[in-house]
């Protein structure tokens, strides 16, 4: 567990003194000896012996720190500084796989994922071909980009059920995952399913307590061991218990997404704060029946250090770490 007092060690900065130092001085201030060692090896590679892993999406770090503009190397490093394991790189499609991989390397700091948020709009599901094969082809840079970061894997949004009758949308879907298997295996990278509120594999229009086995059905038509579950916990806590969904998932569980939200007032808070009323001692205890090993990403509003801070400390008291 990375404590408060661990996560301030060689060329740690107050959030003040980021503030102070500018995009330039930051990049240099946060680097410490992993970093250096890093540099000179060219692998970088997240802590050892943790069982939960905790990342940020990249999509949480700024890209200005009062007037001056942080790099991509900059904005890890940021997150290396508040404490987090590693990134979810889930601005994917506005770096080339070369640039990923040369940001990890300067910065020291790991990234086990791609994201590339186009899957909403040039979707697998779309009735019209080109944009089908553009988000294929969208998935496809995903997992160059990750392979090339040294990451596990590629969060994707599958679709949208209002694209047509269930069985014609998950059909289209089936079919442009099933051509991106061969790329995603020979570069030892999962395509991962987050459950999201798009109308697929969960009734939209119904109360609470449904059930996970839609998307496991979906999981296992591939019988791939190169698909899975990004399993978004927050999203779905207004439509079942995450406990029960986490043990139906079992080993197709692979990474966890977290926010908090609130069933008494419909809405995503902050995680673990007074309005979220999500159970996650029965999440810590539905990990712990499954053996779950592996990154659990925030997706909530990010900002400057002590606001990154902030919610990787949330994150290890929703986890219990």
């Amino acid at each position: 567990m990375r404590t408060e007092s661990t996560s301030k060690g060689t060329g740690s900065l107050s959030r003040r003194s980021v503030l102070a130092l500018g995009a330039g001085s930051v990049a240099a201030a946060v680097s410490g000896t992993g970093t250096a060692q890093a540099a000179e090896s060219g692998i970088v590679t997240p802590p050892e012996g943790k069982r939960i892993l905790l990342s940020c999406k990249l999509g949480m770090l700024p890209k200005k720190l009062g007037d001056k503009a942080l790099t991509i190397v900059d904005r890890l490093r940021l997150a290396g500084e508040a404490g987090f394991d590693g990134v979810d790189f889930d601005q994917a499609g506005e770096f080339t796989p070369e640039q990923a991989r040369a940001a990890v390397r300067e910065s020291g700091v790991f990234v086990h994922n791609a994201i590339n948020h186009a899957h909403w709009s040039q979707r697998l599901t779309s009735a019209k071909k080109e944009e089908r094969d553009r988000g294929r082809a969208n998935i496809a840079h995903c997992i160059r980009v990750s392979h090339a970061a040294g990451g596990s894997g590629v969060l994707i949004v599958v679709g949208r059920g209002s694209d047509g009758p269930t069985d014609v949308v998950e059909q289209r879907a089936r079919e442009a995952m099933q051509k991106l298997l061969p790329l995603a295996a020979s570069l030892g990278q999962m395509i991962l399913i987050e459950n999201v509120w798009n109308q697929m594999m969960y009734d939209h229009d119904a109360p609470p307590e449904q059930g996970a086995e839609r998307f496991v059905a979906f999981v296992d038509s591939f019988n791939s061991p190169w698909v899975g579950m990004y399993y978004d916990i927050g999203n779905h806590w207004k439509y079942g218990q995450p406990g029960e969904w986490i043990r139906t998932f079992g080993h197709r569980c692979v990474k966890l997404d977290v926010k908090g939200f609130s069933r008494a007032k419909s809405k995503f808070v902050d995680i673990t704060s007074e309005d979220d009323d999500l159970p996650w001692e029965q999440v810590q205890k539905a990990l712990d029946d499954i053996g779950f090993t592996g990154w659990a990403t925030a997706e909530v509003g990010g900002g400057d250090l002590q606001r990154l801070t902030q919610v990787r400390q949330q994150m290890q008291k929703a986890f219990g770490l």
